[in-house]
């Protein structure tokens, strides 16, 4: 248990701490920061050495109850252990190690994090965050609306891990048309009279801004309770966290040898559970990068350019779920990077970011993000992830997402920078992304006996337009 582990944004120069229990209810600080700890705990090799025994003869929970502990002082260590027993459980997850980790090639493995209800990895946190939620409530006595944006996956993630707990109500908006007909299915088949699907107009980012419009109004965000599940929340990087330890203790045999992890991401959520692992000092060599079309993440660590794209400008492909030309926690990295300047954070994505971006390529500090923090990058296109399913398949026997593949692509790609064993971290499994899975393969993704009746489910869903407003009144007339 770590002392005083308190929390600040990253856009307040006073750096007013916060304890956990505080920011797990209410996503985005007041100030439109994001919320970090004050000072990362740091793990000791003593630690590691316990923490992989415990993994071997306690299995995930176990160890996800000790992080745990080290970010959170103001909820009991005994409740924290209850808490990550009941989100990690088999046959709730499909796999009795909650996240296995197999060899793809050599130097290469697989973290499976698509095990959950939804067989995508925002199961592992939202799982958490849904016991997180229901017990932060029922010791408050309190209520909650959840309000989200999701690009496919987050959302059927959120619902199923909120669906049927007391107090809490979630509007998750998503972009129409945009998800595949089985993450439609997941999510619009779900009939919960507190769950509430919204099919906006627009792409992710446009959703994504609507839901930031809504936080940044105090009033309405008061009156109704609106917290967050998007990445965000801070509560659900801390389960992202364990799983970077759990995959780096399968692999690594030793505390002296390091792992890497090539990341698909578009929002920056998955890989800067990556970076704070590394900050707190669990042996993690390089951090890969691994976006699609939709390129402004590749674009900024190779040039120190960070350019967002418009709704317009914004490739609709292959893997969706990374369909994203603003990265909501990159702005996490970019404070630390920056030696934690609020003043200096604040400007950068409170005014530039909303008038095209910023650049740091001059910035000293840029130099840091190869160096010191071990990031690389690299894009991927739809013809890269074809090809790669289809070698996987072909040539090792194993299928992978499309998203999956955009991370296999470019760890291969970058292959020859990297000196140590690559974790290719799993975004969902491939029966969500059939058609794509058929162009590789030439035959269907086997489908998990828990998803055989999702299709023919009766959809509940509402149309509503781009329109602030016109969200906020549907919320508020269903609150």
């Amino acid at each position: 248990m770590v002392d005083s582990m308190r929390y600040i944004s990253t856009r307040d120069e006073s750096r007013t701490e916060i304890p956990f229990s505080d920011i797990l209810l209410g996503g985005l600080a007041p100030d439109g920061g994001l919320y970090l700890p004050a000072e990362y705990p740091q793990v000791t090799g003593d630690m590691l050495d316990r923490w992989r025994k415990l993994l071997n003869t306690q299995g995930y929970p176990a160890l996800a109850a000790e992080v745990l502990q080290l970010f959170i002082d103001d909820i009991p260590a005994d409740d924290l252990t209850d808490i990550a027993y009941r989100a990690y459980t088999f046959p709730k997850f499909a796999h009795a190690e909650i996240v296995p980790v197999t060899k793809l090639e050599d130097g290469m493995y697989i973290g499976h994090l698509s095990e959950g209800p939804t067989a995508a990895f925002k199961d592992i946190a939202m799982q958490l965050l849904g016991e997180f939620f229901e017990y932060e409530l029922r010791r408050r006595g309190e209520t909650l609306t959840i309000v989200g944006a999701t690009s496919g996956d987050t959302g059927s993630a959120a619902e199923y891990a909120m669906s049927g707990r007391d107090g809490i109500k979630v509007f998750m908006l998503t972009p129409a048309g945009r998800m595949t007909p089985f993450q439609q299915a997941q999510m619009f088949g779900l009939n919960d009279p507190n769950i509430f699907n919204i099919a906006l107009e627009g792409v992710f980012d446009d959703c994504q801004d609507v839901v930031k419009a809504v936080s940044a109004d105090a009033d309405f965000k008061r009156a109704h309770r609106i917290g967050a599940v998007n990445s965000i929340n801070w509560a659900r990087l801390v389960a992202q966290v364990v799983y970077y330890i759990s995959c780096y203790l399968h692999v690594a045999t030793s505390n002296e040898q390091k792992v890497s992890f090539s990341v698909p991401t578009g929002n920056f959520g998955d890989i800067c559970a990556g970076h704070i692992a590394k900050q707190m000092g669990v042996p993690i060599d390089k951090l890969i990068v691994a976006t699609n079309e939709n390129d402004v993440l590749d674009e900024f660590f190779r040039t120190g350019v960070y350019r967002v794209r418009s709704s317009a400008d914004t490739f609709e492909t292959s893997s969706p779920s990374m369909d994203i030309s603003r990265a909501s926690n990159f702005e996490r990295f970019i404070y630390d990077l920056l030696g934690r300047d609020a003043v200096r954070v604040a400007d950068l994505f409170g005014t530039q970011v909303p008038q095209g971006g910023f650049t740091l390529a001059d910035d000293p500090a840029f130099l840091k993000v190869g160096t010191q923090y071990g990031f690389l990058s690299g894009s991927s296109t739809h013809a890269d992830r074809v090809a790669t399913i289809r070698d996987c398949y072909e040539r090792l026997g194993v299928m992978i997402d499309p998203h999956t593949a955009d991370g296999v692509k470019v760890a291969r790609e970058l292959r020859n920078q990297v000196d140590t064993p690559i974790v290719c971290l799993e975004t969902a499994l491939p029966v969500k992304f059939a058609h794509t899975i058929k162009e590789a393969t030439g035959r269907e993704p086997d489908l998990p006996d828990r998803f055989t009746t999702i299709m023919q489910a009766e959809r509940h869903v509402t149309d509503l337009p781009n329109d602030v407003d016109v969200v906020k009144d549907f919320i508020a007339a269903n609150d």
